[in-house]
């Protein structure tokens, strides 16, 4: 699922759009606490609701597909070794081998020195490769070790860099030292798309996540990405709701588009399909594609399988008749 040429336009760097705010500390800092704060009730009350939507089953069946489309694929474990990189890469391309029409993931995601494994695997088949970079999940490396390892990481065959942000800096008020790591990774990015992760769980406010979804999108992030899946709580719908309005907000400003990558804990067809809904609703119907949104998992992908073989066949597949990731 390579990136269109229009998606790669509209992601182009935004710094031109707000050179006078990133030019020093103080006027970053003076944008970002007045960015409108948060209404926690209302926010947790308004993601609440639209997770009791109901769906169709002619909708379900779409939803299911789209989200299968939208999984990013992902083995971020120590104990990861070549042949189980390729078995899921594998698995990535070919979701159900029983059933051709079911549809490829958008990606593959693992450390960057199982890149090249993967991309062999995954060849010209349109799934892509995404590795976390920048001393992921912690962050806690020297710029040039982070650098270092983006550049690895392309050189290898990603298409997509997931970088986490310095967490510390950040909760420091230290909001140019963190815009001016993304803007580097970024270029060290070269083609690849940048994908930056917040890891939410740490950031402690919904208005330090509206401020880190600004400083990402501001320093040309493609998406904006809640977690590593390494620290609790991950992705949950109110996190991603405040992510969806300022990818939405930040087009209506800037003309341009950022996509969204909720990870970690996201584990149902149920799950996934509140997720869609939100993004319907909130941000609109142009991120429905995944090009814009994707699901950051690793169990999530057989429960939408077992889901769309009983809508395909009208029974129940058992747990154990795809494979385990």
């Amino acid at each position: 699922m390579t990136p269109t040429s229009s998606s790669t336009a509209s992601t182009a760097s935004s710094a031109g759009v707000f050179d006078d705010i990133v030019r020093s500390e103080s006027s970053l800092r003076r944008f970002l606490h007045g960015l409108p704060g948060v209404d926690q009730v209302g926010c947790e009350a308004r993601a609440a609701g639209l997770a009791t939507r109901s769906i169709k089953t002619t909708s379900k069946a779409f939803a299911i597909d789209l989200a299968i489309r939208m999984v990013d694929l992902t083995t971020l474990e120590g104990q990861d070794t070549h042949g189980k990189v390729r078995a899921l890469a594998s698995k990535a391309m070919r979701p159900d081998p029983a059933d051709p029409s079911c549809p490829a993931t958008a990606a593959v995601c693992v450390y960057p020195d199982m890149v090249a494994t993967a991309k062999q695997t995954l060849g010209e088949s349109g799934v892509n490769v995404a590795a976390v970079a920048t001393a992921f999940p912690s962050g806690r490396a020297a710029m040039d070790i982070k650098l270092a390892d983006t550049r690895d990481a392309v050189e290898a065959g990603a298409d997509e860099i997931d970088m986490v942000i310095d967490r510390g800096a950040f909760l420091s008020g230290r909001y140019l030292d963190v815009y001016e790591e993304i803007v580097q990774v970024k270029e060290a990015c070269g083609d690849a798309h940048l994908k930056v992760i917040f890891e939410t769980g740490e950031l402690q406010t919904y208005d330090n996540v509206r401020r880190a979804s600004w400083l990402a999108m501001m320093a040309g992030g493609h998406f904006i990405k809640t977690s590593t899946g390494k620290v609790q709580p991950a992705a949950t719908l109110p996190v991603t709701l405040i992510m969806l309005e300022a990818v939405r907000d930040f087009r209506d400003q800037t003309g341009q588009m950022v996509g969204v990558k909720p990870a970690g804990g996201i584990k149902t067809t149920k799950d996934a399909i509140k997720y869609l809904v939100m993004v319907n609703e909130i941000a609109g119907p142009d991120w429905l594609d995944p090009d814009w949104f994707r699901f950051g998992a690793s169990t999530l992908l057989n429960d939408l399988l077992m889901q769309r073989t009983k809508m395909t066949t009208g029974r129940y597949s058992g747990p154990d008749y795809f494979t385990l990731d």
